[in-house]
């Protein structure tokens, strides 16, 4: 079969089979689609092509023709015609090239510039001819429609359902699908349905979802998760993601929702096309139909949940949010707000013992610096706040304390029901197994020692459950008997007692305060020695409360005086690198223990008024100089130095041990230095021959001045050259 269109040209070039199907369920089940689409090589044959030149691509078996993107079967094709090395390009049908007009026509126009023909399943057709044009331009139009018209009616009808509330979709864990359109209810697993109470009741006293969390890891409670549709349930310990999510999921109040997010394409700074999901704002949603199916909580609880979720996280400096309640002592973290321009405080912590204050940077901007509103310290103010709440709280003193005790044994009731119902289900599944091992046949040793095994990890999991359980029981609390029934209650009426004893923790007082408080409004102008307090309660009063201002006192803490007083000596001879080397040398700390430095022992001069080093004014009692320059002006090694200066041939000083040396060069100190040793000088042997004393006991006689001693330097040979006399002419002067 051939076609006139059809020339040697196009024969000597490649035919190109494009194989294509819109998802991977129609690759799988609409095989005869497939089959009559790699049939096209076959038809390529028929129009005079050999084998070895058909090309089937089928890279984008799976993927839609709404748009190239992601298409590499489509992109290596493009580039092909391109490139001009393609004669014909065979589909089933314009459909599977593709449903966008954009692509299509811009691949008609490759096609037109490379005389490529194009064949379906109803002819050959030439995108240069002008009818064939027409009639292909047609058929992309036709397709794009019908993928239109496809998805309109496949949206509409989904829409419908789902405003009526009966499109079923995959429920969270804590729900199962019921036998009617759409039915939900509740998972009738006792353990599932505690392990998700157990989420809102903690939250409900917490206020936190990172608390909850951890609430879960610390008792050691797992947490059932599916990972998809019709997989059975594993319990493992709960991410710090599925507890937001079971806590923000409007379906656990009762509520039925469609249309909370919306797709949205944009193009990134590569030009690449991406899709994103993009959440919307309740008011946005398509359906939101309340009371449903069966709830865990109401709607308002849930309102409430979203309400305390969203003050948790970082407010801005005009925000309504609080943030969460955060370590540290500053009771009103969160709660303050400055007086001056309605910014929150923000806190902080200084000195050695980490004493809390409030600061506002304000707006305003001094020589390109923010100017504090205020600055003021925590102490005063948390405790001016703490009465008034304490006070304000003292009459259902007696009622919080009752609520207490009933509140701690809730809380290890339900950790004990939770670790119960984990038991039961982990004797369910030793049960299941050991039934699943007595059903096999005996001879079928092969599944018969996986099931043994199986069995054994069943019973050993039972162990350990009830192992904790048993722990768990012995460890509960007992309930209070009447006596502490009573001390308890007496001790609802001291409530200052409660607040300040050491199990109170300051994320504990701030809790208080937040349940009591809506805002503390702190004002503290320069200058003035008051402070203005305005308690915001949440009933909507105000109170307020003015506190005397404390007075800035100078810091106890200060160098002590011999530090000072070295410091001083030194800075008249080094500066302040070497000084800071030579205190740490000796041991010596700044006020606050730290190591000195330059800028440290720089601060410590300028706050005392010692004069900083200058070489030009420094004393100059002849010439000063240190161990390196008087070893190169004397012609001999550093060590040498050193050690004339512990022999006390050579005369130097400190000003504080570990200083450096300050050796003085002085004409008296030249001819000590010679090239031959003058009559009456002998070697250091001979010195102590002599004396009839040891070499130490010559070198100390030198020291005191009592002998004299040069060096000389005749070639290569240096020594010491000692003057002493004979031991009968000393005696004869003696005498004499």
């Amino acid at each position: 079969m051939t076609d006139g269109k059809i020339c040697a040209t196009h024969r000597q070039r490649r035919a190109l089979v494009y194989v294509r199907q819109s998802s991977s369920s129609q690759v799988e089940n609409n095989r005869e689609s497939t089959r009559r689409q790699y049939a096209l090589a076959d038809r390529a044959c028929d129009l005079g092509w050999h084998a070895d030149q058909i090309t089937i691509v089928d890279e984008d078996l799976g993927l839609s023709g709404a748009t190239a993107e992601g298409r590499s079967g489509f992109a290596r094709m493009t580039a092909e015609v391109a490139l001009g090395q393609v004669g014909l390009l065979l589909g089933l049908e314009v459909s599977r090239l593709a449903r966008n007009n954009a692509d299509w026509y811009r691949l008609l126009d490759l096609c037109g510039l490379t005389d490529t023909l194009i064949a379906d399943a109803d002819g050959i057709y030439h995108p240069g001819l002008f009818n064939d044009r027409l009639v292909l331009g047609l058929k992309g139009t036709m397709s794009e429609a019908e993928l239109h018209i496809l998805r309109a009616r496949l949206d509409g009808g989904i829409r419908n359902k789902a405003a009526r509330g009966e499109l079923y979709r995959g429920q969270p864990i804590g729900y199962i699908r019921g036998e009617g359109d759409a039915e939900i209810l509740l998972d009738p697993d006792e353990e599932v349905q505690a392990a998700v109470r157990a989420v809102f009741d903690r939250f409900a006293e917490f206020g936190s979802a990172r608390r909850v969390w951890r609430w879960f890891l610390m008792e050691k409670l797992d947490f059932p998760h599916r990972f998809h549709r019709g997989a059975e349930l594993r319990w493992e310990p709960p991410a710090y993601h599925t507890i937001h999510q079971v806590l923000t999921n409007p379906v656990y109040a009762g509520a039925y929702t469609y249309g909370k997010s919306r797709r949205e394409r944009q193009v990134d700074e590569n030009g690449i096309v991406r899709t994103r999901i993009r959440k919307l704002p309740r008011s946005q949603w398509q359906v939101l139909i309340h009371d449903h199916h069966p709830a865990y909580i109401d709607w308002p609880t849930h309102e409430a949940i979203l309400e305390r979720l969203s003050r948790n996280t970082r407010p801005l400096p005009h925000g309504a949010g609080k943030g969460a309640v955060r370590e540290g002592t500053a009771l009103l973290q969160g709660l303050g707000t400055c007086g001056e321009c309605g910014r929150r405080l923000a806190t902080h912590y200084t000195g050695r013992t980490s004493s809390p204050g409030y600061h506002c940077r304000g707006k305003e901007l001094v020589e390109g610096r923010r100017a504090l509103c205020l600055y003021v310290g925590a102490v005063q103010i948390d405790q001016a706040v703490a009465k008034a709440v304490l006070q304000a709280i003292r009459p259902a003193g007696i009622e919080a304390a009752l609520q207490a005790v009933g509140r701690l044994e809730a809380d290890h009731d339900q950790a004990l029901k939770q670790w119960r119902l984990t038991v039961e289900r982990a004797r369910y599944e030793a049960e299941r197994a050991e039934r699943r091992y007595r059903a096999v046949e005996p001879e079928h040793r092969l599944v018969a020692r996986g099931l043994e095994r199986d069995w054994e990890q069943c019973l050993s999991a039972l162990e350990e459950a009830q192992t904790e359980l048993e722990q768990r029981q012995r460890d509960r609390p007992r309930q209070l008997d009447a006596a502490g029934r009573e001390a308890l209650l007496a001790l609802g009426e001291d409530l200052p007692r409660v607040w300040d004893a050491p199990t109170t923790t300051a994320r504990d007082r701030k809790e208080l305060l937040r349940t009591m408080l809506e805002e503390v409004i702190v004002l503290a102008p320069r200058g003035e020695s008051f402070i203005r307090l305005t308690l915001r309660w949440r009933t909507g009063l105000l109170t307020e409360i003015q506190l005397d201002r404390p007075r800035k006192r100078r810091a106890a803490i200060r160098t002590d005086d011999d530090t000072i007083d070295l410091v001083r000596r030194l800075a008249r001879f080094h500066p302040d690198a070497v000084i800071a080397a030579i205190l740490n040398r000796q041991g010596k700390a700044t006020a606050y223990g730290h190591p000195f430095n330059v800028h440290r022992v720089g601060s410590l001069r300028r706050h005392w008024n010692i004069p900083c080093f200058d070489p030009a004014t420094a004393p100059d009692d002849g010439r000063l100089v240190n161990v390196a320059q008087a070893a190169n002006i004397l012609g001999v090694a550093t060590s040498t130095v050193h050690r004339w200066l512990n022999d006390g041939f050579i005369d130097g000083e400190q000003v504080t041990p570990g200083a450096p040396w300050r050796i003085r060069i002085t004409e008296a100190f030249r001819p000590r230095f010679m090239e031959e040793a003058p009559p009456g000088y002998v070697s250091m042997f001979q010195a102590m021959q002599r004396l009839g004393v040891t070499r130490q006991t010559v070198l100390q006689r030198v020291k005191r001045g009592e002998l004299d001693a040069i060096h000389i330097r005749a070639g290569r040979k240096k020594a010491l050259r000692i003057k002493v006399m004979d031991r009968q002419q000393s005696l004869f002067e003696q005498s004499a």
